[in-house]
């Protein structure tokens, strides 16, 4: 029989097959095929995005030049826009705002050979400090209630293009999502007195079923409510609901376990797309001590349809403890 886990911050429900559980061979992904189109993010086409907002490169070239090591870009179609005023209104029972935030892409390397995994250590503890970076900039406009930022790879993940590179969209409201996660971790703390994620993090350390990697300052485990198959989170031990108070030191063992999963990932189920998306707390005077910030993995195996669409369920058909086993014997 098929087991209901409900998750206890947001409150959802998630369906786990523990019955006939799917292993890597269950699921068929299309070969990755690459573009024959140039690549606006290859080092030569800058020409063809709009002016870098940043960018990693000797002291002595010039913005815009070619000679790059990372570059960050406003998006060339953006969902929202900084220039304007946020013009808050109403229409009959309808709220209406302007479009107004931040939507950036983060070319992590020139090479358009290499994805994130194939980065070198201090390549991506170089993109990770980016990512702060750019956090920490946006922070200046108080018109931003949130930042999220997040990868799309491969085609059945989003990426429009193949060419590595990570996404960040500042919003001048805090979603939805993030909302239920941070009631319901705040609403776990007034009841027992402690952070749900540190409790978690304890319970995967002592049950020891569900842990993937770990390094002195990270934890990685599929987590017991999955909504989907291999999905992978990723906590820091010590307590932190903001992202962007990271230290260099944390930056570097961020970076060690985040290579150790996603070559996990590659390696144990064939290269899948995936989506990443790191979960901080809102952009605020004050911190949510109540909330931990993480980064969710998500391989797109399964496909979102009716059922869940209709209930918020997730139907999950391998149980997260199968696929921490898989992942860990994976050799890398």
């Amino acid at each position: 029989m098929s087991e209901l886990r409900r998750d206890p911050i947001t409150g959802r429900w998630n369906i786990i097959n523990t019955d006939e559980p799917s292993g890597p061979k269950d699921f068929h992904l299309e070969p990755f095929t690459p573009s024959a189109a140039a690549c606006p993010f290859c080092p030569g086409n800058e020409r063809l995005t709009p002016a870098e907002i940043y960018a990693l490169r000797p002291s002595v070239s010039a913005a815009n030049g070619s000679d790059w090591s990372l570059r960050v870009i406003p998006n060339k179609f953006p969902a929202l826009r900084i220039e304007g005023e946020l013009g808050l209104r109403g229409l009959g029972l309808f709220d209406l705002s302007n479009g107004i935030g931040a939507h950036e892409v983060i070319i992590e390397t020139p090479d358009h050979r290499r994805q994130m995994a194939d980065l070198t250590l201090p390549e991506l503890e170089q993109t990770l400090g980016v990512f702060r970076a750019r956090s920490l900039d946006l922070r200046g406009d108080r018109r931003l209630k949130y930042t999220l930022i997040f990868k799309n790879f491969g085609r059945d993940a989003g990426a429009s293009l193949e060419h590595s590179h990570s996404q960040l969209i500042a919003l001048p409201i805090i979603p939805k999502r993030v909302m239920e996660e941070l009631k319901g971790a705040a609403r776990y703390a007034e009841f027992r007195g402690r952070c749900p994620y540190c409790d978690m993090l304890h319970q995967e350390l002592e049950e020891d079923e569900r842990l993937v990697a770990e390094n002195k300052g990270f934890l990685a485990f599929c987590p017991f409510v999955s909504s989907f198959p291999f999905e992978t989170w990723i906590l820091p031990r010590a307590h932190h609901s903001d992202f962007a108070a990271i230290t260099q030191e944390g930056l570097g063992d961020l970076a060690r376990i985040l290579k150790d999963v996603l070559l996990r990932l590659r390696h144990g189920l064939s290269d899948p797309p995936y989506n990443f998306i790191l979960h901080t707390a809102p952009i605020e005077p004050q911190p949510r001590e109540e909330y931990h910030w993480h980064i969710e993995l998500t391989p797109k195996l399964t496909q979102v349809a009716g059922f869940e669409w209709g209930t918020g369920f997730y139907i999950n058909p391998t149980p997260p403890e199968l696929a921490a086993k898989v992942l860990r014997e994976v050799a890398i």
